[in-house]
């Protein structure tokens, strides 16, 4: 365990960006609908392994569960058609909180970074988030996360309202 500083940026968007780009070769998105504790938690790992997320492994499944299964949370995967069950990333959103949805969770697997499908995986998300109507989407990321992050949520169209310093102590190394 090590103690460390860590930056998170809290970003919004209040309006519902252009779509821009089209579907990258094979790359699927697929809703999945009422997902279980055992089918959630290796698109967690995968994706956010590297990356340090913790706060779902701290979840029993039951508690885990009352989540995913809400109506208001929904998980997407995305998957490389060549191989269609060959995991590319995934993303969470939360509408939870009234008038807003969250961008709960985003990202690609390692093997799928630097393959210029983040950009429109980023953009798909967000459209998908404004499907619901809300009055705005956010996000957050943190200094832990990938480096390219905080850029490409401000290329995807969203705008730092917050910032906020701490120390934490991380997990595992």
């Amino acid at each position: 365990m090590a103690l460390v500083r860590v930056t998170t940026w809290y970003l919004e968007m209040t309006e519902r960006p252009a779509r821009a780009r089209s579907a990258p070769h094979g790359m699927q998105i697929e809703q999945l609908r009422r997902p279980s504790a055992r089918a959630y938690r290796p698109l967690y790992d995968a994706v956010g392994g590297p990356w340090h997320w913790v706060d779902r492994r701290k979840l029993g499944d039951e508690a885990l569960e009352a989540i995913l299964l809400d109506p208001r949370v929904e998980v997407f995967r995305l998957t490389a058609g060549a191989a269609p069950d060959e995991l590319a990333g995934y993303f969470e959103l939360d509408r939870r909180v009234a008038g807003a949805c969250e961008l709960a969770y985003f990202g690609l697997v390692p093997a799928w970074i630097g393959r210029g499908i983040g950009g429109w995986f980023l953009e798909e998300a967000v459209q998908r988030a404004w499907d619901g109507a809300p009055e705005r989407v956010f996000v957050h990321t943190c200094s832990l996360d990938h480096p390219r992050a905080l850029a490409g949520y401000e290329r995807g169209g969203f705008r730092t309202y917050d910032v906020a310093e701490a120390t934490i102590t991380l997990e595992r190394a």
